[in-house]
């Protein structure tokens, strides 16, 4: 049985919602109808689990598409394309017995959804968690994670941003060997324990960001190339071939990740994506793919009456990822500061191998709090060229910025975290400068307490001479990078349970200060207007020897943080007060906090109450402390 249809192609009719779903969709009635774009296909047959097989009817520009009777959810099926092999369906929104098994109809509005009031804050207000499914848990699933979320809500965060759950080779993955870019990892609990998930995090008053993989599908059980131009030799990427998201078809392939998108949104209640290694999208038109999906994302939040948020990871240190559309940008909302990263990492570890050789002073820690980019266009030493372009126009709230992230930990042999790296002062001194900045603050999972525990990359590829290959690739990588230490075996099950985080871990001494630092850091952050959504011009950060002192204005009260960022002893002056940027008559500066503070692991004495412009204050290394503007006290009164 087949269904006659006309299928259009491109982002227009995507908005308009004029085109069938691609994939499996189940029909009130019973029956599923199925579409799959296969331009070179002359028969295309569905053949279903219980032994049916139907025809599916040729549509315009190469799509196929019918409706089969007393086909529900739940039920099994592959696409036969003139008579060759039975392959996954490329839009499977399930795989039940992994990527190289049938795909499976879902029924995607079947979930009840709890959340109808909920409103994500801005993302300019959020403090991020990134966290790993398999490993946020002992029990490595949706479900499990629902039980690690109270104690994220109650430090503080925002914002949850979850690693890639597309379907992925075996048990164990970071994510980025995702094969089928509309499902859900099977092992970690299928679609609906990722819907189960999302209206959890919504009923805490958390965010869901997802991370998504559109500049690579993985090597194990891609089916895509079968159907259809997909991929492109013109360009290759550090992971295979390119996509193909500019050369003939190309339409049709832009118009199966814009669907995936619509689908996060839209099924799932996702709240924002966040972009992976969008500079490896190789894209050479005039309206790039990147444009048509903020487009995409603007047209749905006008949609769902709210945000639909793109946050991308891009090594280019490109403003005009995050510019506006309207000002012929991406019109990204926001982008991941390596530059911050990097800055940090280096003051505070001196390490300077790879691309951490173009950092190596505190002042570009300021350029980064004060302009986004270290790099605006001068010379990069790691890149052998000039690299970047200016983005001190680039509000604060368009940069996302951290102290680590799975990558940064991971592009190391043994996955070390910095809080085995660094002191735990210099580990707390990361976090004031990560949560006082005025970007979008990310902690990678566990950071709140210190986690020590490794976050190697690991993979669980059916092919022993895959995981070889792969072993071999980090291996060279990471020489290359300046590590000659042998990396942890990636496809052993032990370099996966040692990266299980231990909740027991943020109660125990040495972890519980850490995440009392986190508390109160995060509470002063959403308490003091100065230190919430802040725009360039009120934002300044400057250098004096080791000290950085961080200053953020606002007309009902200032805030000055300042960091010690050496090894030995620092005397810091307490900065002038700007006039329009407190109560009348602040003559004054009062501590709002202390890393000396016992409560948070400090030993050392704490800096005065009040201090005045001027004023100078004594930091232990690695030590900072945060003052805010306050008026004159009243006559006689010491």
């Amino acid at each position: 049985m087949s269904l006659p249809v006309v299928i259009e192609s491109g982002l227009a009719a995507r908005l308009a919602g004029g085109a069938p779903a691609l994939g499996a969709t189940p029909l009130p009635d019973g029956r599923t109808r199925f579409v799959v774009w296969a331009p070179t296909a002359v028969r295309v047959q569905v053949r279903l689990g219980d032994g049916r097989s139907f025809d599916l009817d040729p549509a315009e520009q190469g799509y196929h598409a019918g409706i089969a009777p007393d086909c529900r959810p739940g039920a099994t099926y592959r696409y036969c394309l003139d008579g060759g092999d039975e392959l996954a369906d490329p839009a499977s929104r399930h795989q039940p017995e992994g990527v190289l098994g049938p795909s499976a109809v879902v029924d995607l509005g079947a979930h009840r959804w709890a959340d109808a009031g909920y409103r994500a804050a801005p993302l300019w207000e959020q403090v991020i968690t990134e966290v790993h499914i398999g490993t946020l848990s002992a029990g490595g699933t949706f479900d499990s994670a629902i039980d690690a979320l109270d104690p994220l809500a109650e430090v503080g965060f925002g914002a949850v941003e979850i690693m890639p759950v597309a379907e992925f080779p075996g048990a164990r993955n970071w994510g980025y060997d995702g094969v089928f870019p509309f499902s859900v990892q099977s092992t970690y609990g299928g679609p609906a324990g990722l819907q189960r998930l999302v209206d959890a995090c919504h009923g805490r008053g958390l965010a869901v960001i997802l991370d998504v993989v559109h500049n690579h599908i993985g090597p194990v059980g891609n089916v895509l190339g079968a159907f259809g131009p997909y991929f492109t030799d013109r360009y290759s990427t550090p992971w295979g071939p390119a996509l193909n998201f500019d050369g003939a078809e190309s339409d049709h392939v832009r118009a199966y990740f814009l669907e995936s998108v619509t689908q996060w949104f839209v099924d799932y209640h996702i709240d924002a994506l966040r972009l992976d290694a969008i500079h490896s999208i190789l894209d050479m038109t005039a309206t790039p793919y990147l444009a048509e999906l903020s487009d995409l994302a603007a047209h749905l939040s006008e949609r769902l009456g709210r945000p639909c948020i793109l946050i991308a990871e891009s090594a280019d240190n490109d403003p005009r990822v995050v510019t506006p559309r309207a000002s012929s940008g991406l019109g990204m909302d926001a982008q991941w500061n390596d530059d911050f990263h990097h800055a940090l990492h280096v003051a505070l570890t001196s390490e300077q191998i790879a691309y951490y050789a173009d950092y190596g002073r505190v002042e570009d820690l300021a350029r980064a709090i004060n302009d986004g980019f270290v790099l605006q266009g001068e010379y990069s030493e790691y890149r052998r060229r000039h690299h970047g372009a200016p983005s001190g126009a680039l509000e604060p709230e368009r940069f996302v910025v951290f102290a680590q992230n799975h990558d940064q930990v991971g592009n190391r042999p043994r996955g070390e975290r910095l809080s085995v790296l660094v002191s735990p002062d210099a580990l707390c001194l990361a976090a004031g400068l990560v949560l006082l900045s005025p970007g979008i603050p990310l902690l990678f999972m566990g950071d709140e307490y210190g986690e020590t525990a490794p976050f190697a990359y690991f993979v669980d590829h059916p092919d022993p001479g895959l995981n070889e290959k792969v072993h071999e690739g980090r291996h060279a990588t990471l020489r290359s990078m300046g590590f000659d230490e042998e990396p942890m075996d990636e496809a052993a099950e032990s370099t996966f349970c040692a990266a299980v985080l231990d909740p027991k871990r943020r109660e125990a001494s040495g972890h519980r200060e850490v995440l009392a630092l986190h508390r109160r850091l995060i509470s002063l952050r959403q308490a003091h207007p100065a230190l919430a959504r802040s725009r360039r011009v009120d934002v300044s950060a400057s250098v004096h020897g080791a000290v950085l002192t961080l200053t953020r204005r606002d007309p009902s009260g200032s805030v000055v943080a300042l960091f010690n960022v050496g090894t030995e002893r620092a005397v810091a002056l307490a900065p002038s007060l700007v006039a329009g940027a407190g109560p009348a008559g602040t003559t004054r500066w009062h501590r709002l906090f202390d890393s000396a503070e016992p409560e948070v692991g400090g030993g050392g004495a704490l800096q005065p109450a009040e201090a005045s412009p001027g004023d100078p204050l004594s930091l232990a290394p690695f030590a900072f402390c945060v003052y805010g503007s306050a008026p004159a006290r009243p006559a006689g009164e010491p």
